[in-house]
C-alpha cells in the first residue's frame, strides 16, 4: 500500500516539475497538451481564422475513439455551428474564448418541424446554435474559459442548445453577449449547471424546457430577458412537464423576471425548489417586472413549489402568481391549476407595485402559504377607481403589470382558495392613499401576525370583498378597528378574530 501512494506522489511531483498536463498526450512528435487538444487538429486560436472545421474534427476524433475531453488552451477560437457528441466534454481552459462567428451563414439553419407550434423561434428551434446536440448522453461543457456570443443585440444563434439529451454537466464557464437563450435545453434530463456566469445576455439566461431532474446552483446571471425561465412548451411536438428542479445559491439580474415559470407552460411544473438566492437590478435598463413569477395560462398544472430564503432589491413586483386561460397550443382552451405553493423568508426592498395572486372566476389559485416576508415598498401611490375597475384579462399574456393601476400597495389577491399569510411585515417609504391588502373572491383565508404601515388618509389596512371563512389572529389591531379591517356589512359573520391585541399607539 505504501508503494502505491509513493508512486502516486512521484507522478504528481514530476507533473509539477515538468509542467506537463494531467491530461493524456498524443505522444507523437512535439505535440503537447491533452490527447484531443484542438490545436493538434489544426485550430489556430488567433481570433481571426475560422476554426469551425478544426474544432469539429477534434470532437469527431474524440468520439470515434470512445469519447473523452476536447481541450481548448488559451486563445480565441472563432467558430460557427459545432455538433457535440455523446461521451464528450468540452474543456475551455483559463484564457480561452470560444467566439461566435459574426457571419450567420456559418451556423446551421433552423430545422424543419413536422408539427405546428405557437412558440417563437428562440423557444422552438435548436439547430441555429454555436454548440448544439440532440439525443446525446454523458456530455459536458466545462472550464474557466469564455463563450462569447459576439453580438450587440438580440437575434442570432444560441450559445448552447441541447435537445433530448441525458446526463449533462455545464460547469464554471462564462457566457457573454449572447443574442439568444444562453443555455437552452429541451426534453433534457439529469442536468447539473454549476458555477456558470452569464453576462450581458440579450435574451434569457437559462431555459430548461420540458426537462426533468435539473440542478442549477452557484450561478451569476445578468440578462435583459428572464434570468431563469423554465418552460413546458410544445416544441417537442407534445407537452412534457418540468419536474424535480432545484435552483440554489444564485445571483440574478434581469430587466424582466428573475424566476419565471411560463409563459409557454402547457406541460406544467411539479416539484420545484428555489432557495438561497439574491435578485438585483441590472445596471442598465428598467427594473425587473417580478422577482418570482409562476404563470399558468396555457392549461399548465403547477404544484409542489417551495421558495425560501430569497433577497430582492429594486424589483417592481416581488411576487406574481397568475392563473389564466390564454390556451396557446390548445385546441380548446381550458385553465389548468396553480396550487400547493410555499413562499417563505423573503426580503425585498425598493418594490414599486403590489405583489399579485390572481386567478380567474371559477378557477381559484389554491393552497398558497406566504410566511415570514419583509417587503419595503417605495409607496407614494393613489388609486381613483374601485376594485371592480381592475380588469380580469383572462386570455391575455401574463405579466405583473398586465392589470394596470392596482388599488392596493402591498398585496392584491383575487380568486384564491385556502390562502395562509403569516408573519408578514409591509412598509413604505412615501405615504400611501391605498390599503395595504385587498382580497376579492377569496375563501378559507388565514391571516396571522401581520403588520403594515398606514397613512392617515389611507383606507383600512385590510380590505375584503366577497371573502368567506376568514380567521385573523395574533395581530396588533389599532384602537379604532375600522383602520385595520374594512368589510361589507353582509360578510361580517365570515370573519373570526382570535388572540389579537390592541395597539394603543
Amino acid at each position: 500500500m505504501r508503494e502505491k501512494y509513493a508512486a502516486a506522489a512521484l507522478c504528481l511531483l514530476l507533473t509539477f516539475l515538468t509542467g506537463n498536463s494531467l491530461f493524456a498526450t498524443t505522444g507523437q512528435g512535439n505535440e503537447s497538451g491533452p490527447k484531443y487538444n484542438v490545436l493538434n487538429f489544426g485550430a489556430k486560436g488567433d481570433g481571426l481564422t475560422k476554426d469551425t472545421h478544426a474544432v469539429q474534427s477534434t470532437i469527431d476524433s474524440c468520439f470515434a475513439h470512445g469519447g473523452g475531453t476536447v481541450y481548448f488552451p488559451s486563445g480565441i477560437y472563432l467558430c460557427g455551428s459545432l455538433h457535440l457528441r455523446s461521451n464528450i466534454a468540452l474543456y475551455l481552459d483559463h484564457g480561452s474564448i470560444l467566439r461566435m462567428s459574426k457571419d450567420n451563414a456559418d451556423f446551421d439553419p433552423y430545422e424543419k418541424l413536422d408539427f405546428k407550434t405557437a412558440g417563437d423561434k428562440e423557444t422552438s428551434f435548436f439547430h441555429y446554435a454555436l454548440i448544439g446536440g440532440e439525443d446525446l448522453e454523458h456530455i459536458a461543457i466545462l472550464g474557466t474559459g469564455i463563450i462569447d456570443g459576439n453580438r450587440i443585440k438580440r437575434g442570432g444563434p444560441k450559445p448552447i442548445a441541447l435537445k433530448r439529451c441525458i446526463q449533462v454537466i455545464i460547469r464554471d464557464i462564462t457566457l457573454k453577449n449572447a443574442p439568444n437563450y444562453n443555455i437552452s435545453m429541451l426534453g433534457t434530463d439529469f442536468v447539473n449547471i454549476s458555477g456558470v456566469t452569464i453576462l450581458n445576455g440579450y435574451s434569457d439566461g437559462i431555459d430548461p424546457d420540458g426537462c426533468k431532474n435539473v440542478r442549477i446552483s452557484d450561478c451569476y446571471i445578468d440578462s435583459f430577458d428572464d434570468a431563469i425561465v423554465p418552460k413546458a412548451s410544445y416544441s417537442l411536438g407534445y407537452l412534457r412537464s418540468v419536474e424535480n428542479l432545484t435552483v440554489t445559491n444564485c445571483i440574478l439580474a434581469s430587466n424582466c423576471n428573475a424566476f419565471k415559470f411560463g409563459t409557454e407552460s402547457g406541460g406544467g411544473f411539479k416539484n420545484v425548489t428555489l432557495s438561497n438566492c439574491t435578485v438585483i437590478a441590472r445596471k442598465v435598463g428598467k427594473p425587473a417586472d417580478a422577482g418570482i413569477a409562476f404563470e399558468s395560462v396555457d392549461g399548465a398544472e403547477i404544484e409542489g413549489i417551495t421558495i425560501t430564503n430569497i433577497s430582492m432589491a429594486n424589483i417592481i413586483s416581488p411576487i406574481f402568481l397568475r392563473l389564466g386561460n390564454r390556451g396557446r397550443d390548445m385546441v380548446t382552451p381550458k385553465p389548468g391549476y396553480l396550487r400547493n405553493v410555499l413562499i417563505s423568508h423573503i426580503t425585498a426592498t425598493g418594490a414599486t407595485q403590489a405583489s399579485l395572486i390572481a386567478g380567474i372566476p371559477g378557477y381559484p389559485i389554491e393552497n398558497i402559504t406566504l410566511d415570514h416576508l419583509l417587503i419595503a415598498y417605495k409607496g407614494g401611490g393613489s388609486f381613483k377607481g374601485n376594485i371592480e375597475s381592475v380588469p380580469e384579462l383572462i386570455k391575455e399574456y401574463p405579466d405583473s403589470d398586465m392589470f394596470g393601476a392596482i388599488p392596493s400597495w402591498g398585496f392584491y389577491v383575487r380568486h384564491a382558495k385556502n390562502l395562509k399569510l403569516k408573519d408578514i411585515d409591509l412598509t413604505f417609504e412615501h405615504p400611501e392613499q391605498r390599503p395595504a391588502y385587498i382580497f376579492e373572491d377569496v375563501a378559507q383565508l388565514r391571516i396571522k401576525a401581520i403588520t403594515a404601515t398606514r397613512s392617515e388618509e389611507a383606507p383600512a389596512i385590510l380590505n375584503f370583498k366577497d371573502v368567506k371563512q376568514v380567521v385573523i389572529s395574533d395581530c396588533l389591531i389599532p384602537a379604532d378597528p375600522a383602520t385595520f379591517l374594512a368589510i361589507p356589512e353582509n360578510q361580517k359573520n365570515e370573519i373570526q378574530l382570535i388572540g389579537n391585541g390592541i395597539n394603543q399607539n
